[in-house]
């Protein structure tokens, strides 16, 4: 740092530099991402609010008002209106704050102390980082022939020792929903928490059943579900980072609260102190602006592009791993590996990722992506397996 400053002008040339070199959503080439464009209505919520800190409410009375309305609206598209919660940066704080509320519960009513947490192998990477740092021991079940998990191998997993149950509603790389009416059912009988990663499908599998899509309960309306994991900043369109944790009970949230001597409030259970009221915002003034007929055609138009881009797959002779179910396709090439296939499309400026279970190309088809951009990828796919022998 320079012991003068320079103006305003050489500092924003600056930055206009170091953005060449980042790529665009608009661009429509960014293929393996489940963040997009953030809506302008919750852009400019979101910097209207720069300055607020949830962390210490007392000072924010409007911004903690406007946070609770906020989870009350998710709590409503989960099922059950009268719920409790945080907007905070995304789905890892989420899953890790879901995590830890399970095993501070089950040490005071069951007195575990050697926490063990049955998860899918399709479940998110965060899971592993809540394991490391909670001291918990993460048993993987098994997934079906549909990726979905094998309720039969958590049954198997569960033992005196477990202390929660993740179910996933929309899988990160193929987008399946998990039977979790039948992890629902499990976890009653076996009196464990459940907690469902909804990240990605929170936003979009309400409105896809309420444009008449078969997809299975996930919410709250299974009694056994106690928190949910919802990102606005994925399907929901808010700026990143943008994420919420959902609980059906506020003793869940109580069981991790420490207490906060010199703030305004007495007790806090979120990971992070200070914690920006932009965010909630942002949340706030999008669903109040879409509404759920706004995100139905939002989510609509982004499976009606998915399903072009799927049978130009086919038609190509690529293979689907698997028919989506959301906005997610996921294929492999005959003549080529998962990773050739990845470092030709991004010779062709594209961004994809590679799944790893199983070993695929995953697009994920965000409101970003149109129609003209499916097919320029299809034309880009149609000619490298032309040129590969």
């Amino acid at each position: 740092m320079e012991d003068k400053g320079v103006s305003e002008e050489e500092v924003f040339e600056g930055l206009k530099e170091f953005k060449k070199h980042d790529m665009s959503y608009n661009s429509g080439r960014i293929l393996g991402s489940m963040c997009t464009s953030p809506h302008p209505v919750g852009v400019k919520a979101y910097t209207s609010f720069l300055g607020s800190n949830l962390g210490d409410p007392g000072l924010f009375k409007g911004t903690k008002a406007m946070e609770n309305d906020v989870i009350s609206m998710l709590g409503e598209l989960l099922g059950k209106r009268d719920v409790c919660g945080h907007i905070i940066t995304g789905g890892t704080e989420a899953n890790i704050m879901a995590m830890r509320a399970a095993r501070n519960w089950a040490r005071k009513v069951r007195g575990i102390k050697d926490p063990e947490v049955v998860v899918p192998k399709s479940a998110h990477f965060s899971f592993k980082k809540a394991a490391d740092i909670l001291c918990l021991k993460l048993m993987e079940a098994d997934l079906d022939e549909d990726y979905r998990v094998d309720t039969a191998s958590v049954e198997d997993l569960i033992s005196d020792n477990t202390v929660a149950v993740v179910g996933v509603a929309g899988t990160t790389e193929l987008g399946r929903v998990d039977p979790i009416g039948e992890l629902s059912k499990l976890c009653i009988e076996n009196e464990i928490y459940l907690h469902v990663d909804a990240a990605f499908g929170g936003f979009s599998i309400p409105f896809l059943k309420e444009l008449g899509q078969k997809l299975p309960d996930f919410d709250f309306r299974l009694p056994g579900v106690c928190s949910i994991t919802i990102d606005p900043h994925k399907m929901g369109l808010a700026p990143i980072p943008t994420g919420g944790i959902i609980f059906r009970e506020r003793k869940y949230l109580e069981a991790m609260s420490v207490e906060t001597p010199y703030l305004t409030e007495d007790r806090q259970s979120t990971i992070v102190g200070t914690r920006t009221g932009a965010s909630t915002a942002a949340t706030w003034a999008i669903m109040k602006y879409l509404g759920r007929e706004g995100y139905r055609e939002i989510v609509a138009e982004c499976m009606h592009i998915t399903h072009i881009l799927a049978r130009g797959i086919n038609d190509l002779g690529f293979n689907l791993v698997a028919e989506p179910k959301l906005n997610i396709v996921a294929f492999k090439s005959p003549k080529m590996s998962p990773d050739e296939l990845a470092s030709q499309l991004k010779k062709r400026g594209w961004a994809v990722s590679v799944a790893a279970y199983p070993c695929s190309i995953r697009v994920i088809v965000m409101p970003h992506i149109k129609e003209e951009h499916v097919n320029m990828l299809l034309d880009d796919l149609k000619d490298i397996n032309e040129e590969k022998p």
